[in-house]
């Protein structure tokens, strides 16, 4: 063999080696999708991570240093936003958690029967109110706030607590989902069976089409009460008495009130890293209905 044959057997040996040695060209590209994921992460838990330190700082370390090092005043921010108005801040908790409840639920309810009345009969005009439901899904609410306004003042509703939850009632992307949801897990058959046995179209609905419905429902109920109870525009348009604000626009007010009075800042974080409890506290509760399945309602049924 020749001296040139030999160097580009080594050459190739050598090529082949350092192949070995380094990942595929397949792998370095997916972990790129990764470190851009990880980077997204960092970018959303950032700011949370920072309310939650900065609500244990008193004012002086709030606004002597900047650091994410846990600071001593998170007790003493809690007695002072318990003592802010003899407890104001637990009477918009409770607001919040009043509009939320009861309009997540209320809103789930007319969603289950919208939703699944629009996915399993066949009359006129069905595909019609399901385009006009889509067109409330890309329609932005700050669109619809001032007519809902002037609606609830026809009717004297204005800065009660129905301004707020009426409005929620209806969710058009909780029809949506439920629909889509019914369609998927509320097979044909079930329900013609269930029809062949005698049974009522309302019974079908409650001891058939519900069970089997649940896991989606659990998700326009969680949707739903995280959008209401982050809801800020609304009850900004409806409310004039600040006894009956939700958290978002009772800590809206502290912030205002803060930049002449710089000490009430820390009850705006504290009070911001309080609010956010309850949501992943729900999550918690409500994430094993998810694994639910689909087919079981049926079955027991």
């Amino acid at each position: 063999m020749s001296s040139l044959a030999v160097h580009e057997a080594a050459a190739a040996a050598g090529a082949r080696g350092a192949d070995r040695g380094r990942p595929p060209l397949r792998a370095r590209i997916a972990f790129v999708p990764t470190l851009t994921l990880l980077f997204g992460a960092a970018y959303c838990l950032l700011p949370v991570a920072w309310v939650v330190i900065a609500s244990t700082k008193s004012g002086r370390e709030l606004f002597s240093t900047f650091t994410f090092w846990p600071g001593t005043g998170f007790a003493g921010n809690i007695a002072d936003l318990n003592s802010y108005r003899d407890g104001l801040y637990w009477r918009w908790m409770g607001n919040s958690a009043l509009y939320a409840g009861a309009g997540a639920l209320l809103s789930t309810c007319v969603s289950a029967v919208s939703g699944y009345a629009l996915a399993t009969y066949r009359f006129r005009g069905r595909e019609t109110v399901f385009n006009v439901l889509l067109a409330g899904v890309l329609m932005p609410p700050v669109i619809l706030a001032v007519p809902q306004y002037l609606l609830l003042a026809q009717a004297n509703l204005t800065d009660s607590y129905w301004s707020v939850l009426l409005p929620q009632v209806l969710s058009p992307y909780g029809v949506y989902l439920a629909r889509v949801y019914a369609a998927a897990a509320v097979p044909a058959d079930v329900v013609e069976a269930g029809r062949m046995d005698g049974a009522g179209e309302w019974r079908i609905f409650t001891r058939i089409a519900l069970p089997m419905m649940a896991p989606g429902l659990v998700t326009v109920f969680l949707f739903q009460f995280v959008a209401v109870w982050n809801n800020f525009l609304l009850p900004y348009i409806m409310l004039s008495d600040d006894e009956r604000f939700p958290i978002t626009l009772g800590l809206h007010t502290l912030l205002e009130q803060g930049s002449n009075t710089p000490a009430l800042y820390t009850l705006v974080i504290t009070g911001a890293f309080l609010a956010v409890i309850p949501l992943v506290a729900l999550f918690l509760v409500v994430q094993r209905f998810w694994s639910l399945d689909l087919l079981s309602g049926a079955v027991k049924s």
